[in-house]
Parts: structure tokens; C-alpha cells; sequence
């Protein structure tokens, strides 16, 4: 009797099991019967009407994650209150976020990066608390960026220039991918753009208002994020180079667990370049409230700090210094030693796992196993972009055939996808999103075009990011579950690859919908690449957000299943 119970008890466990197997393949079914109803007088099941309505035009300029409203119930603990801090499910918006009353289509590429819509971005106290610093001034009804900053008053050019001079390496293709930090309205990262460098302009939303979406608006790529407690959503060894242009961090302070983080993300090989206290104290003392003698200390236990963790200053003109990390392992083997600080970072944590994972105080190493890590043995710029990364041999499955397979398939997609939406290739389309990523492959096949892409990897998927940078190209990890970190209307094209498949066992597609309503700008598109499982489904959730949508057939490309491409575009709307 025992063994007949035993027995029914396993073949339960083993339908609940297999269930549960085909629930995750197929996706949310609930969900998708939610969007169904029976037609009486045919006997089939008909999509029923999705209605949304619009949120209280208060919410215009709304950030989830990083919603000032939520500000007094966090730390003030080094900041963290300015890190991500989602709301519970049961707080999640579900209405359609407005533009500002006036709002108008941006201003066309290459334009935009001179200039931008003041009431697309209506924000008065940076205007006149920076306008001195020829950060950006109004004039009628615009903004023009003049290419200032604190620390580049004669403008952004000379700046780089300057630059360039202290890093021969951006000149030549070596030096690809950067990281601003403290980005104020990009326009650091926006000149590099003339030299064949990609930027990731980050700044927190803060008393500075909407520096994010400032250089959003113009353009160039950037997203909000801060050093804080949590470790920034990038994997270890990615940018080639990382700046601070008076940025207000203190580097030295904790430990130095914020240099610690820079040198986590900074290849091996990569460059480190600092403008603003304490470097030139010299010279500067007297117009940073205090005396030289503090200044010259700052400078000392900066340069000591950054000795520990195997940095070599480079070169130093007057108000930029620039550190060059060290790809020699005997270095590192030093910070090994027991009685070192800082101390070597054990292995309790992957080196590339970022998706709110704490600071810590010690430093990662890079891999020994690696040849072609540091950036001196990369390819240069633009022979990167197609050759097999080494970090692929990280990943399941991957392979330098795969890789060269992958890169074949996105350009065959991409050629359909142009002649679905003409506007692509065109300054029409500037600030793109390839929501689900694996290798890059959608933004490598755009690379001629005037337009950047964000790559984003899944924090629940295989972390392939790494491949991504090790490319050239620029990339975040996030879930889908939750907001981005993106101020609302601050993309043109919003690509997906079989997303709902993956993660409607996770996420709720209608919220995942709704936060892509809340980025695209009106008149952008939408590109879904989805199983016919989801098909009708997304089109109604699209209805309900004013969105027009077509169906197309995949041309095929030898994806094992089928899948329809839909093609949506954002109505331009006012709120009523």
C-alpha cells in the first residue's frame, strides 16, 4: 500500500514538474488568457480591447527607480538613496506616462547634439545655476549647448583635444568604449563621438536635475546611475577608458571603494583621467575653498591609492592627470600578499556579476587564463567589432563559429528590418535599445549607420555583456521586471528578440510594455521579433497605448521557431 501511495505521490511531482517546465517554455499563459474571451456566435476566442489611461501630467518627467518622491524612505549613507529603489508590484504605475505640455519631435541628428527643445526638457535651475560654465543657455525656445563645463570653459574640443595629446591611444583605434562619470550634459561624450570613441555618460537624477536626459535629447548615449554602495551594471574589464572631469567623487574616502569599482570595469591596460581637485592644486587651491597644504595631502594619498591598486600615472598637463592601469600579473600578485591593501577580492563573487551587488572593499584581479584581455593585445577599432572576443569561451555554447554564424544571421534580420522601417539608417532614428541581446549581433550590423545602440543583457540569462564590450560596443545589464534607468521619451527604436518568451514566466508583459511606452518618443518604433504564441496579445497591450502596429512574417533565417516581426509605432499625444 506504502509503495502504491509513494508511487501516486512521484507521478505528481512529476506532472507538477513538467508543468511547470512548459509553463516557463510557453510563457505567462494566465496572462495571455487575461487578454482572450470567448465570441458566442463563433465559438472562438477573439482578443478583447485593451484600454490605458493616462497618468497625471505630474508624472512627465517619472523615473520608477529613481523617483525623488521615494528619496526620505532611503539612506543617506553615501548617497545610496540615489541608487535604484524600485517600487513593490502593487505600487507599479499602469497608466501611460505624458509628455510635457509643448513637447515637440526632437531635433534631428547631428543637429541635436548643438541643440534641443525647451520644452521637451523643460528644466530652469541647471540653466541657471551652469550657464555661467557654458554648460548650455536658452535662447527663445531652445536650449544650445555650447560645449562648456567646469573644467572646459574655452569649450569641449580644446578639452579633448588636450586629452588626446596626454592619451596618443585614442587617436589611433585602441582606445573604444569610455565611461563619464558625473556626466553633466555629455558633452564630453559627445565629442569623442567625432573621434570613434562610445561613451556611457552617467550621472544620478539629483540636484542637477535631468543631466541624463539632457544628453538623451541631444543624442548621446547615457543613462542615470551613481557610485554608490551598489557595484555599476557593467561586467569587470570593459571600458577603455574611464574620466572624471570635477565630478565631486570622493576617491579616496571608504577605503577607496569608488576607485575600487573604476578599477573593476577599467581593462587591463585602460586609462584612468582625472581633471579637477586635487589635480593642478598648484595652481587651483584657491577657488576650491581650501589650502594648499589639504590639497597637496588629497593629491598624495590619491596617488598612493591608486599605486596599490597597480595604476602607473601616465602624463599630466596642467588640469588633467591620467593614470594607466597595469595588465602586468606581477603587480597583482603583490596585492595577493596577506598584509597588502588593498586586499585581492576572493572568489565568493563572479567578477562580472553587477545587478545589485554590493561594493566590496578589495580589488578583482584580471584572469590569468586571459591573452587578449588588456587592450593593448585587443584588435583596434574597427577591426574589433568582428573579431571572436576571447570571453566567448566563457559562455555556454560559445564559440568562434557561433559568434561568426551569430554575426552572419542579425545582418540578414537587419536588411528586413530596413525595409520594414525605411526610417532606419536615417537621422530619424538615433537612440537605439536592443532589449535582449546575446552578442551585439543587431548593433554590429547597424555600426555604418547614424545611430548608437544600447545593449542590453538580462541579469537573469547567461551574462554574455562582456562579449559585447570586448566588441566595441556599449551595453548595460538589467531586468525587465523593473524600470530602466532612463528618463521617459529618450528612445527612437526599441528592439526585441523573443523578450516575452524568455521572461513572461518572470514578468508581466503588460508592465514590460508599459515601461517601453514610457521611454520610446513619440513617433518612435518598436521592432518585436516574437513567437505567434504572444502575437495578438502585444498587439492589444499596443492598441491600448495608442500605438499603431503591423504584422509581417519573418523572412527566416533558420531560428528553429517561427516567429512574426511587429512593427509598432508611438503616437505623438498631449495629455489631456
Amino acid at each position: 500500500v506504502i509503495s502504491k501511495w509513494l508511487l501516486l505521490f512521484l507521478l505528481f511531482g512529476m506532472f507538477f514538474y513538467l508543468g511547470g517546465i512548459y509553463r516557463r517554455c510557453e510563457g505567462n499563459t494566465d496572462e495571455i488568457q487575461d487578454f482572450r474571451r470567448l465570441n458566442e456566435d463563433t465559438g472562438h476566442f477573439q482578443i478583447k480591447p485593451v484600454v490605458i489611461s493616462e497618468c497625471d501630467l505630474d508624472f512627465q518627467d517619472y523615473t520608477p527607480c529613481t523617483d525623488p518622491k521615494r528619496w526620505r524612505k532611503f539612506s543617506l549613507y553615501r548617497l545610496s538613496f540615489l541608487e535604484r529603489h524600485c517600487p513593490p508590484p502593487f505600487e507599479k504605475l499602469e497608466c501611460l506616462v505624458p509628455p510635457p505640455d509643448g513637447y515637440q519631435l526632437s531635433i534631428r541628428w547631428p543637429k541635436s547634439r548643438d541643440e534641443c527643445w525647451y520644452r521637451n526638457v523643460p528644466y530652469d535651475w541647471i540653466n541657471k545655476q551652469k550657464s555661467n560654465q557654458h554648460w548650455l543657455k536658452k535662447e527663445g525656445e531652445k536650449f544650445l549647448f555650447p560645449g562648456g563645463g567646469t573644467m572646459f570653459p574655452n569649450g569641449v574640443s580644446e578639452y579633448v583635444t588636450l586629452m588626446q595629446d596626454l592619451i596618443p591611444e585614442m587617436k589611433d583605434g585602441t582606445v573604444r568604449t569610455a565611461i563619464d562619470t558625473g556626466c553633466g550634459v555629455a558633452s564630453w561624450g559627445g565629442d569623442l563621438l567625432n573621434h570613434g570613441i562610445l561613451t556611457v555618460s552617467l550621472a544620478p537624477r539629483d540636484n542637477h536635475e535631468a543631466q541624463v536626459q539632457f544628453a538623451l535629447e541631444r543624442g548621446i548615449p547615457a543613462m542615470l546611475g551613481v557610485i554608490s554602495t551598489q557595484r555599476l551594471a557593467f561586467p569587470s574589464h570593459s571600458f577603455d577608458l574611464a574620466h572624471c572631469s570635477r565630478c565631486l567623487i570622493p576617491w579616496t574616502e571608504f577605503g577607496g571603494m569608488y576607485l575600487f569599482e573604476i578599477h573593476r570595469i577599467l581593462r587591463p591596460g585602460g586609462f584612468w583621467a582625472l581633471s579637477g581637485p586635487p589635480v593642478n592644486y598648484e595652481h587651483r587651491w584657491r577657488g576650491w575653498n581650501t589650502t594648499i597644504e589639504e590639497q597637496r595631502k588629497d593629491y598624495e594619498n590619491l596617488q598612493e591609492l591608486l599605486t596599490s591598486m597597480c595604476f602607473d600615472l601616465y602624463s599630466k598637463r596642467d588640469d588633467i592627470a591620467v593614470w594607466k592601469k597595469s595588465s602586468d600579473p606581477s603587480c597583482y600578485k603583490k596585492i595577493g600578499s596577506p598584509d597588502s591593501y588593498p586586499p585581492k577580492c576572493d572568489d565568493g563573487i563572479e567578477p562580472d556579476t553587477a545587478w545589485y551587488t554590493p561594493m566590496r572593499s578589495c580589488i578583482v584581479h584580471p584572469d590569468n587564463k586571459y591573452r587578449k584581455l588588456a587592450l593593448e593585445t585587443l584588435p583596434k577599432w574597427p577591426e574589433r567589432l568582428n573579431a571572436a572576443p576571447e570571453r566567448l569561451a566563457d559562455v555556454h555554447g560559445g564559440s568562434k563559429g557561433n559568434f561568426q554564424v551569430d554575426s552572419s544571421t542579425w545582418r540578414k534580420r537587419v536588411e528586413q528590418y530596413k525595409s520594414l522601417i525605411p526610417s532606419i539608417g536615417r537621422n530619424e532614428i538615433r537612440n537605439v535599445m536592443d532589449m535582449n541581446t546575446i552578442y551585439g549581433g543587431f548593433a554590429a550590423a547597424l555600426i555604418d549607420d547614424p545611430l548608437w545602440v544600447m545593449n542590453v543583457v538580462s541579469s537573469y540569462s547567461q551574462s554574455t555583456l562582456a562579449v559585447v564590450y570586448d566588441r566595441g560596443l556599449i551595453g548595460t545589464y538589467h531586468d525587465w521586471c523593473e524600470a530602466f534607468s532612463t528618463y521617459p521619451r529618450t528612445y527612437d527604436l526599441l528592439h526585441l528578440d523573443g523578450l516575452f518568451t524568455a521572461e513572461s514566466h518572470r514578468c508581466e508583459m503588460k508592465h514590460v510594455m508599459l515601461e517601453m511606452d514610457r521611454i520610446l518618443r513619440p513617433n518612435g518604433y518598436a521592432l518585436i521579433r516574437e513567437s505567434d504564441y504572444f502575437a495578438d496579445a502585444v498587439t492589444a497591450v499596443a492598441a491600448g497605448m495608442r500605438w499603431n502596429c503591423r504584422r509581417h512574417d519573418d523572412a527566416g533565417d533558420g531560428d528553429r521557431k517561427t516567429k512574426i516581426i511587429i512593427v509598432c509605432r508611438k503616437k505623438l499625444w498631449h495629455s489631456s
